[in-house]
């Protein structure tokens, strides 16, 4: 798996319908937080405990801001994690200790 870049809201919204558990990235390019810690997001996506049971995705807060609007970011990184369609967490920061640790818990 990888971290599948969501271009549209359609897009966002077929991905929380169609995968038991997504974790969102909400991002902006100029962001140095948010640079630092999608490599580690990344080589999570391709981890056995991950890799066919969650759904890395992410998305440009400054590409898409009603969506940014719709779910409430206020920061970068975000990260949203949805199960079932749901909202059940998030995580604001780029601390990979305690952003895996909110993963997790959602398995």
């Amino acid at each position: 798996m990888t971290v599948h870049n969501i271009a549209t809201v359609e897009e966002f919204k077929e991905a929380i319908a169609k995968n038991p558990i997504v974790v969102l990235d909400a991002f902006a390019t100029w962001c140095g937080p948010c640079k630092a810690i999608a490599p580690t997001v990344a080589k999570w996506s391709e981890e056995p405990q991950f890799k066919d049971t969650v759904y890395f995705a992410k998305f440009d807060v400054d590409a898409l801001p009603d969506l940014a609007q719709e779910l409430g970011i206020r920061a970068m990184p975000t990260f949203v994690i949805f199960k079932n369609g749901d909202k059940a967490d998030e995580f604001v920061g780029a601390n990979p200790p305690a952003l895996l640790a909110t993963i997790t818990k959602q398995l």
